[in-house]
């Protein structure tokens, strides 16, 4: 169960993360991409935040979270300057994708039939558990 503190200090952060992101989205040319935070998870001694992004395109994903986990120091520091009044300590920030679109997008495919197995029988071996 998460603190009032926790869920302010991530609301705060989750806030001024989308302002950083878009604004070195929009400086370094991207235009045509969308990176919203859809949550941010402060752990208990508020030394951790888990910040989750989705990304679109999907495709460019993984390739932006890899530019952003490069660039987390400068991310940090950007989001330190904009919450020094907020904040004593900027909590270490991980990045991981929310793929929860994703996969409620290929959940509503299933249901209208879109992906029928029997029809196209290369889709169960994306369903085969490893």
């Amino acid at each position: 169960m998460e603190s009032n503190r926790q869920k302010k200090i991530g609301a705060l952060i989750q806030k001024d993360l989308v302002d950083v992101l878009q604004g070195s989205a929009t400086q370094s040319g991207m235009r045509n991409i969308i990176i919203s935070v859809t949550k941010v998870k402060v752990t208990v001694d508020l030394s951790i935040a888990k910040a989750y992004l989705s990304i679109f395109p999907i495709e460019k994903g993984e390739e932006l979270l890899e530019g952003i986990k490069s660039n987390a120091p400068l991310i940090k520091h950007e989001l330190a300057q904009r919450t020094r009044h907020q904040l004593r300590r900027m909590p270490q920030l991980h990045y991981f994708i929310d793929d929860s679109l994703e996969y409620i997008d290929n959940i509503d495919r299933s249901l209208k039939g879109l992906d029928n197995p029997i029809e196209n029988p290369d889709l169960l071996e994306k369903r085969k558990k490893s």
